[in-house]
């Protein structure tokens, strides 16, 4: 806004534009405030507003503070959908051969979703998991290779996800038990029933996120209680938001980036007309912050968010936490007294690039660096922690920061996508560098390895899918091109275009290796370079047999339109914070709880090991902050 508005002052003739730049609005500084309330959350995102939503349904007053113009936090520019199974649309081991599903908060049914090519492949090496105590030793003379989850199974579990793997292990052989006959009989993967339990989603949030530092001293993975907490409450979840007016799309299971299996919740808006113009807030805006606000305002007009209100301290009486200091954005002083309790959900640090690389033990400076960019908002600078840090808190697992594989080259921005319908390409050999569906440590570290640099930006790599395939995204990229992001071409076009864009691959080559990926989409062959788990469709236009497998013949790259994406890796989320416990309770050094301070959100550690899975923060904030919201007002 402020480029556009000295733009505009150039272009008028402004004789002297640095006294226009210059120029500011004073903002003397109001009375100092004294408020009370029972709650006081520290930050507005999806975690704070969920936490705010629960104290005032469980009939509390609460305060919410949030330093930034608006509600919304990094929940805004994350892809908004959220992982949990819903069990109405996936194999119903009491009925196996069931074809629909009731959800039974609506009553409505459905048709149940299919699995994806290579789904059964996973199940059944999670079938062989070894049940050995997990072998650090084994990796102290061997290399870890973050996402090789084959060679990882060979290796043992941690003791306490023993009971989770023996679990899981039975409910994937009930299944196959059911589905290999139909396989070994012809029927497509791709027309059998999903699979899909607490347990799968649990264990591969336990393996997804278990990595060990550079310097192999150290070893991290989620803690089992607050995974399983987290992905248990999921299932409470949707229903919870649509009671206040939240919607979501109910008869499908899609993936994303990183995810590693089909269990998304996408969001559609809400009922909810918050702004007052006659129409319902629609998109992540609608789903996870006009319905809870709704409640949030219509439970006590007391009720309030203060915008531009950067919370300072926490306030501490006889070794209790009683109230957070803040300073709005005039400099009037807030004091704001917690009868009951104090949130914090100031989320995470991935924008403050300094702090990610003074605690870095985990990714090369040869890859990251302060030249590093963010999918995060500005303001994610870590402030809570060192907030919490002040008064005693402990932490955990700073050194371990996700990068967004799928990051836009020129600002960093989250691109949005899965990798399950797409072929990625070295942009100088031409060839595939990794599967696309691995988790997004492993795509990042394969995209710094195999891509080329961009005006300073590392790691930037080649995505290609078919025009026609709709991204798992808020919205759909536009059409024609986006300079220096995507572009629409077919492959006889494609040599004009890396001459453009600097892309030294000889293009034969690229094509030849989307035939063999699309021909090995098809079961036509092995995938080119590297092999893939689950594949979702063919780059490639071709027609499908009744009975969903390709009709090979119809196959045509020639007269298929492509969308090709420049993607590179930003940090993402951090996922080192504070110590908290399963009522979200906020411990120091000693494992401790501090008195009457909460936390929930990115602004705590120690539930997803290094490495997230795609949309598990959306349910991991709005359920731990439902936790934190109603323990902190008890």
């Amino acid at each position: 806004l402020r480029n556009a508005v000295n733009a505009a002052a150039e272009q008028a003739g402004c004789t002297n534009l640095d006294a226009f730049k210059s120029a500011k609005v004073e903002h003397p500084a109001g009375e100092a405030m004294d408020v009370t309330y029972d709650v006081v959350v520290v930050g507005a995102g999806g975690a704070g507003i969920a936490a705010a939503a629960q104290a005032v349904q469980n009939g509390n007053t609460v305060l919410v503070i949030e330093k930034n113009a608006e509600v919304g936090g990094n929940t805004l520019v994350s892809g908004g959908q959220y992982q949990s199974v819903m069990p109405y649309l996936v194999w119903d081991p009491t009925d196996p051969d069931a074809t629909t599903g009731v959800y039974a908060y609506t009553g409505e049914t459905y048709n149940k979703v299919k699995s994806v090519q290579g789904c059964i492949n996973e199940l059944k090496m999670i079938l062989n998991w070894s049940e050995e105590p997990f072998d650090k030793a084994y990796y102290e003379t061997n290399e870890f290779v973050a996402g090789d989850a084959q060679e990882l199974s060979k290796h043992g579990v941690h003791a306490e996800y023993l009971p989770i793997l023996q679990a899981l292990k039975a409910e994937i052989q009930e299944y196959l038990d059911w589905a290999q006959p139909q396989l070994d009989n012809g029927v497509p993967e791709n027309q059998l029933t999903l699979f899909s339990t607490l347990n799968l989603h649990i264990f591969q949030t336990y393996y997804g996120g278990l990595r060990q530092s550079a310097d192999k001293s150290e070893w991290i993975y989620g803690d089992v209680d607050l995974v399983t907490q987290f992905i248990e409450g999921g299932q409470g979840l949707k229903e919870w938001l649509e009671a206040q007016g939240a919607t979501f799309i109910e008869n499908t299971q899609p993936t994303l980036i990183g995810a590693l299996w089909y269990r998304e919740n996408e969001f559609i808006g809400s009922t909810i007309d918050l702004d007052g113009d006659g129409e319902p807030e629609m998109g992540r805006w609608g789903s996870y912050f006009a319905a809870p606000m709704a409640t949030l305002y219509a439970a006590n007009e007391k009720n309030n968010i203060m915008l531009r209100t950067t919370a300072t301290d926490l306030i501490v009486e006889d070794g209790r936490v009683t109230g957070v200091k803040a300073v709005t954005y005039d400099g009037t002083e807030v004091t704001a007294n917690a009868a009951k309790g104090v949130v914090l959900a100031t989320g995470g640090y991935a924008a403050n690039i300094d702090m990610v690389l003074e605690n870095n033990v985990y990714w090369s400076t040869e890859y990251l660096s302060k030249a590093t960019k963010t999918t995060n908002r500005s303001s994610m600078q870590g402030n809570g922690i060192e907030m919490a840090q002040a008064i005693g808190a402990d932490v955990t697992g700073l050194g371990f920061t996700q990068l967004m594989p799928i990051s836009w080259v020129d600002n960093g921005n989250l691109a949005f996508g899965g990798g399950n319908y797409a072929c990625w390409i070295n942009p100088t050999t031409g060839h595939r560098f990794v599967d696309e569906g691995s988790e997004r440590d492993v795509l990042s570290l394969a995209e710094f390895r195999n891509g080329m640099e961009v005006n300073g930006t590392k790691g930037v790599f080649l995505e290609f899918y078919n025009k026609e395939q709709m991204m798992p995204a808020p919205m759909q990229l536009a059409e024609g091109d986006y300079e220096g992001r995507y572009y629409r071409r077919t492959i006889a076009e494609l040599p004009e275009l890396f001459e453009e864009l600097g892309v030294t691959a000889d293009p034969e080559v690229v094509i030849q290796t989307i035939r063999d990926y699309d021909a090995a989409v098809m079961g036509q062959g092995e995938y080119p370079d590297v092999g893939k788990a689950i594949a979702s469709r063919t780059v490639g236009n071709v027609e499908m047999n009744d009975d969903g497998s390709y009709n090979v013949d119809s196959y045509d790259l020639e007269n298929t339109v492509m969308t090709i994406r420049l993607m590179a890796p930003s940090t993402h989320h951090t996922m080192g914070g504070i110590v908290v416990d399963t009522d979200r309770h906020v411990l120091n050094a000693d494992g401790e709880a501090i008195p009457g301070l909460y936390a929930a959100g990115e602004v705590t550690g120690g539930i997803h090991g290094n490495n997230r899975l795609g949309s598990c923060a959306i349910a991991d904030i709005i359920v731990f902050g439902r936790i934190a919201g109603e323990n902190a007002a008890k």
